[in-house]
């Protein structure tokens, strides 16, 4: 066996143990076995099918396995019936060829090993399920005498698992059971007591077998009940006093094990039937976990623990006597996990521990094994040592890796845990998956995941938007697996979080992103809302969300779905009932969901009556009169009172106020109240008052007036009832206490002469109580006292006539002192050129002098204060300048202060990074060159080593082939010669120290044209437009400028250009342009030296003095009056028509309706000169149409009418003078081209026609 380790070396390993942590190790890595996936370890199979047996596991290289059967190798070769999952340890057994499962049974257990260890599983005892049949047997008829008990036995055959048992009739249908007859646990059919409604010739026990869903009946029996009617004495012979048939004995015991289910049963005989009941001695039924079944004469107890052991009683009575039977019940537990062994991660040369800690009754036994093998017989490792359930590992080396199975069982059962040792050395590497973005509502706690793994275990930081700060303070709580917590989320804390893993060998990091939303809020909620039958009523509910997430409104009836009826309509923000029913009556709540909150609100909705007309009027009770007070007592009386009108509206309540004429004349309190149906009070009071009465009722409408007070009442003095609250004990100073209280009110006094008795003894130190009275005040010092010890302090309250009861003592600390000692072995850890982690051992106990609150770390040289909690001996110095010198110093300090301080510590912070050089320019100074100037960072983080420069030519489409050169640290100018003319540059810079290069500047630069510029100009197609938004100004521009301007000056005028900058586009809106003026525009483009370098040419913009607004030509006055006229001139040539038509005059009309063939055009007899009437579309505005509407008039056979002399389009004299209106007849599809044409008069015309 392995070397034990002595005492000092174990507790440091335990210590250790508690910081190296289990970790998941990625599959990619070397890692021994670890079992995934088995069958349980009582595996019941169902023999009709194909038997297989679960192992799976995982590991690197990929795990082999194999399998012993009864405790040898299993050779599954020799089986061709046995077959093996590749890359799995799952075992197939075909035994479709009817080969027997019983053959396969036995104990199984697998293996899987890779060239790092062995896991193995638990042992899987294999049996097959069993059903048998009943075995024959004849069963003679029952004959029994009404009102004697009877038992029915089922003695189903044993099956695997044991069948559920049911008691049937021939007709399948399920025997009634009742508190007279019932199933036992054992399957038996107990009856109490039978009756002759028992007889039956059809009583049958059926077993249900669950593997191979299969019933077994067993044979009838027939039971026959004798009626008969023979009584001795007084009292039927059947009657009789309770006794249990089962169990049979006054007392048993019953054993059970942890966490299974506790089932007990009584059952009686005796006539009347009994009942039952059940009691716990010494304590109460788990009511959580208890249930009375089959008419309680079951008590089954799930999920049983320790405490459910004792003595439990069952009760039968009837109204002939009682009996009771104890049932005594113990508890046993089969072995259960702790702290189950957990996988144990190191680095070379680190140390870990695997505990095994495991419970039972009786205590299991804990028994070590290595690669399945017992620990003992294991390869001795000077690293590695046993103590009891703890496996201590110590200074590892690689290929110490191995897995360790530990099994703890006692009588009742084992447990078997695999747990690796796996030595690795591996940079960090963040799990958690890259860009997760997080959505939190405002004042939520938020979690980010930062899933890590490294060995040693990496150091997880977080950063905020940029590396230049590590997270830290109360706001944040880091967890041990990496994550990130924020109690109280803000929009503050949205953006972009950094976590950085760290370990000797490497870092990563992870990016994670975090919304911060705002929360939902309903801002007007629904009211209560009383409406009239058949009258509608809206319920509004308008809320606010973030802009960013997608609401959703739901409207609740009485917390369930709205009714299924139209007469529900549902608005974004809006409930609408129509028609509403006294069905509709209820609570109707709106939730406004999002992805991430909701909020609710609720209203309630009363259904009445129309009211009759005329209207009553409601109005307020009357004052109640005539208060009379009797039966008076020592702290009650009664009042009686008469109720005022109550003015069409019901009392609903009356409310009893109080005067106390002694302690404060004049005001009013209430003391009671009554239902509306009542006129008497009995009042409770209090001693020493002078009372006087009033009543107040209250309706629908509001209360009455007060009633006249009643006659005056005083209450005799007496000894308080209680006495004060919020007794608290604390010192001020390092030597007294201070004892402070609420003190009574007046009305709790009870008596005159009120004081306070106030009470202290030094906790554990004095047995006897020092005490004082005093008057009129709320608080009491006790000087003199030992520093900070605890005091037993009660405060009991006295008058004249008396103490108040017994008051509860309360724990008080005296005063505080300065902390005496200054926090000792102070070291400091520079971990980087900006973080240094201080750790110090603690204060002790004595020298507190008081409550530690915690430890102060004051940086001399930062003028700044870290504050850490008391239970912490290190803690982080965060925004620490590279490349400086500090002193620190710790104090401990408690609630009077701070104590000495330690001695100075000295430490110096490493190089940094340097910040941005403090400025960066470019210059042309010829056509081919240009010079660089830039200034030393401000912030240069430890010894500048020299500049890197980088520049590239930038053109329109992309950037060219980068430049890099280093400087000198000396050097502040450089000068590019033999540069392109005319092109581009954009140039980096930035500082650099031994420890990284710092941020860069940018500056961009175009080297000196080596000719006069292009005639081309910068600026083209300039123009302008009016809009209703103002003067839309747009050009082309080709320059490299990116600062343009567009400038205006009123035309004519001696005033400044005014000046608008372009947001990036060829386009811009002037706004705010005087109407009736003209203005001159121009646009420019300047330099970094804001300078004009182009400008296009001046544009002239005239802004016109109003924009007449579009109008309807039909709605306008001198149309109507225009189209007046020509209706009557078309009246006059329709006379004119007439007259000729009488003459005999012919008009070539008849010839041109012919032609046109207008499908519109309806015979009309001869006779029958009258006007059609308008349709519906002559009521609509007039349009630009010129499709005859449906007015026109229609026409007979004959040669004249109205139409021929009102044609739509082209109107012609005839050769004789006379006017001839031709009639189109145009198609739809030419009406509906020209129907886009603007309104004219005379298609105005052709509409009113």
């Amino acid at each position: 066996m392995d070397r034990p380790r002595d005492g000092p070396l174990a507790l440091l390993l335990l210590f250790l143990g508690h910081v190296i942590t289990a970790l998941e190790v990625p599959l990619d890595l070397l890692q021994p076995p670890t079992i995934t996936h088995q069958s349980p370890k009582d595996y019941i199979i169902d023999p009709r099918e194909n038997i297989v047996i679960h192992c799976e596991a995982k590991g690197k290289p990929h795990p082999s396995f194999s399998w012993t059967r009864n405790g040898t190798h299993f050779e599954m070769d020799k089986d061709p019936k046995v077959l093996m999952k590749p890359r799995s340890g799952t075992l197939v057994m075909d035994i479709s060829g009817g080969e027997r499962a019983e053959a396969y049974e036995g104990v199984y257990q697998c293996s899987a090993h890779n060239e790092l260890g062995t896991a193995v599983s638990n042992s899987i005892v294999l049996r097959q399920s069993r059903s048998p049949l009943w075995s024959k047997e004849r069963i003679s008829p029952i004959i029994a005498q009404k009102g004697q008990s009877l038992i029915l036995h089922c003695r189903p055959p044993a099956g695997l698992p044991p069948p559920i048992i049911f008691w049937m009739d021939n007709n399948f249908q399920r025997l009634p059971q009742s508190r007279r007859v019932s199933q036992a646990l054992n399957g038996d059919l107990y009856f109490s007591n039978v009756q002759p409604e028992d007889s039956s010739s059809n009583y049958i026990c059926y077993a249900r077998f669950p593997h191979t869903q299969t019933i077994q009946q067993k044979q009838p029996i027939s039971v026959r009940v004798l009626d008969s009617e023979v009584f001795v004495s007084d009292k039927p012979v059947d009657e009789r006093a309770p006794v249990f048939m089962v169990p049979s004995e006054s007392v048993s015991s019953k054993m059970v094990l942890r966490g299974e289910i506790l089932e007990m049963e009584c059952i009686a005989d005796g006539l009347p039937t009994p009942a039952i009941s059940w009691v716990k001695r010494n304590s109460e039924i788990p009511s959580g976990r208890a249930s009375f079944l089959s008419f309680d004469k079951t008590l089954r107890i799930t999920d049983v623990s320790e405490a459910d052991a004792g003595e439990y009683r069952c009760i039968a009575n009837n109204r002939h006597g009682s009996v009771h039977h104890t049932i005594r019940v113990t508890v046993n537990a089969a072995p259960y996990w702790i702290s189950a062994p957990r996988n144990l991660v190191l680095a070379p040369k680190e140390m870990g521990i695997i505990t095994c800690q495991a419970a039972g009754h009786p205590k299991p036994s804990i028994r070590w094994l290595m690669n399945g093998l017992p620990i003992e017989n294991a390869p001795k490792d000077p690293s590695r040592s046993v103590e009891g359930d703890t496996l201590i590992f110590s200074e590892v080396q690689t290929g110490s890796s191995a897995v360790y199975q530990c099994n703890a069982s006692n009588q009742y059962g084992y447990l078997l845990s695999n747990a690796f040792v796996n030595v690795l050395a591996e940079p960090p590497r963040v799990l958690t998956p890259p860009n997760i973005v997080y959505q939190v509502i405002m004042n939520k706690p938020t979690l980010l995941e930062c899933v890590t793994f490294g060995s040693p275990v990496p150091i997880i930081t977080w950063f905020k938007d940029s590396r230049s700060s590590m997270l830290e303070g109360n706001a944040y709580v880091f967890h041990e697996n990496g994550t990130l917590e924020i109690h109280m989320s803000q929009p503050s804390n949205s953006g972009k979080y950094t976590c950085v893993a760290r370990n000797n060998l490497g870092i990563s990091e992870n990016h994670v992103y975090l919304e911060v939303k705002e929360p939902t809020r309903i801002l007007r909620p629904p009211e209560y809302r009383e409406v009239q039958r058949n009258r509608d009523v809206v319920f509004e509910c308008k809320a606010k969300h973030d802009p960013s997430l997608v609401p959703t409104m739901t409207w609740l009836k009485d917390d369930g779905e709205l009714p299924d009826d139209e007469r529900f309509r549902v608005d974004s923000d809006s409930l609408t009932i129509t028609d509403v029913t006294e069905s509709d009556a209820g609570m109707y709540t709106c939730i406004m969901n999002t992805t991430l909150d909701q909020d609710s609100a609720s209203a309630q909705l009363t259904v009445v009556e129309a009211p009759p007309t005329p209207a009553v009027i409601y109005e307020q009770p009357g004052a109640p009169t005539d208060l009379e007070l009797t039966d008076p007592g020592a702290r009650s009386i009664q009042l009686t009172w008469t109720p005022g009108e109550e003015h069409n509206s019901p009392i609903k309540k009356f409310l009893i106020q109080y005067e106390d004429a002694l302690h404060q004349s004049g005001v009013w309190h209430n003391l009671t109240e009554v239902p509306g149906t009542k006129t008497t009070a009995h009042l409770k009071l209090s001693p020493y008052v002078h009372y006087s009465f009033r009543v107040l009722a209250l309706n629908d409408v509001g209360f009455s007036r007060p009633s006249m007070p009643s006659h005056q009442y005083r209450t005799s003095p007496a000894a308080p009832d209680e006495n004060p609250t919020e007794v608290k004990g604390h010192g001020t100073e390092h030597d007294n206490l201070v004892i402070t209280w609420k003190p009574l009110m007046p009305l709790q006094a009870n008596g005159p002469g009120l004081q306070y008795k106030v009470m202290w003894r030094q906790q554990g130190i004095e047995k006897d109580w020092t005490s004082v009275s005093v008057a009129n005040v709320s608080k009491f010092v006790v000087s003199g006292t030992p520093t900070f010890v605890p005091y037993e302090v009660m405060v009991q309250a006295l008058n004249d006539y008396g103490l108040g009861p017994k008051p509860g003592a309360v724990i008080g600390y005296s005063g505080e002192d300065f902390p005496s000692a200054a926090p000792g072995d102070v070291r400091v850890l520079v971990l980087n050129s900006t973080l240094a982690e201080v750790r110090w051992s603690p204060v002790s106990p004595e020298s507190v002098r008081g409550r530690l609150q915690g430890y102060k770390v004051q940086l001399s040289s930062h003028h700044s204060t870290e504050i850490f909690s008391p239970n912490k001996t290190r803690g982080k110095l965060p925004d620490l300048l590279p490349y400086s010198v500090y002193s620190l110093r710790v104090t401990a300090f408690n609630g009077r202060g701070e104590g000495p301080s330690s001695v100075p510590q000295r430490f110096e912070t490493p190089e940094g990074v340097p910040g941005a050089p403090s400025f960066f320019k470019v210059s042309a100074l010829d056509l081919d060159s240009l010079t660089l100037e830039w200034g030393p960072p401000h912030e240069r983080n430890g010894r500048l080593t020299g500049y890197t420069f980088k520049y590239q030519i930038d053109s329109k489409n992309d950037l060219g082939l980068l430049e890099e050169l280093d400087l000198p640290s000396n050097q502040s100018s450089f000068t590019l010669h033999n540069l392109p003319h005319s092109t581009r540059y954009k140039f980096y810079i930035s500082a650099r120290t031994q420890r990284g290069v710092g941020p860069t500047l940018t500056e961009e630069a175009v080297t000196v044209l080596d000719r006069a510029p292009p005639v081309t100009p910068a600026f083209g197609n300039v123009s302008s437009s009016m809009s209703e938004d103002g003067a839309l100004i747009s050009w082309e521009y080709w320059g490299p400028e990116k600062h343009l301007y567009v400038e205006y000056i009123i035309d004519n005028s001696d005033e400044d250009w005014h000046k608008e900058k372009v947001n990036g586009s060829q386009f811009h809106v002037l706004k705010g342009l005087k109407k009736g003026l003209a203005y001159k525009v121009r646009v420019v483009a300047q330099g970094h030296d804001d300078q004009a370098v182009h400008h296009s040419e001046e544009l002239l913009v005239k802004v016109p003095a109003m924009v007449s607004p579009q109008v309807d030509i039909a709605t306008q006055g001198w149309f109507i009056g225009l189209m007046s006229a020509i209706a009557l001139l078309i009246l006059i040539l329709l006379i004119i028509c007439f007259i000729k038509r009488n003459k005999g005059g012919k008009y070539p009309v008849k010839e041109k309706e012919d032609a046109h063939g207008d499908p519109e055009i309806q015979p009309m007899k001869e006779d029958d000169i009258t006007f059609g009437e308008y349709s519906d579309e002559d009521r609509k505005p007039l349009k630009g149409s010129r499709t005859p509407s449906s007015g026109t008039v229609k026409r007979d056979g004959s040669d004249d009418s109205l139409v021929d002399c009102g044609d739509s389009g082209d109107t012609q004299f005839n050769e004789d003078g006379s006017f001839i209106g031709q009639y189109s007849g145009r198609s739809d599809r030419d009406a509906t081209h020209d129907s886009s044409e603007p309104p004219s008069p005379v298609n105005a015309m052709n509409s009113f026609v």
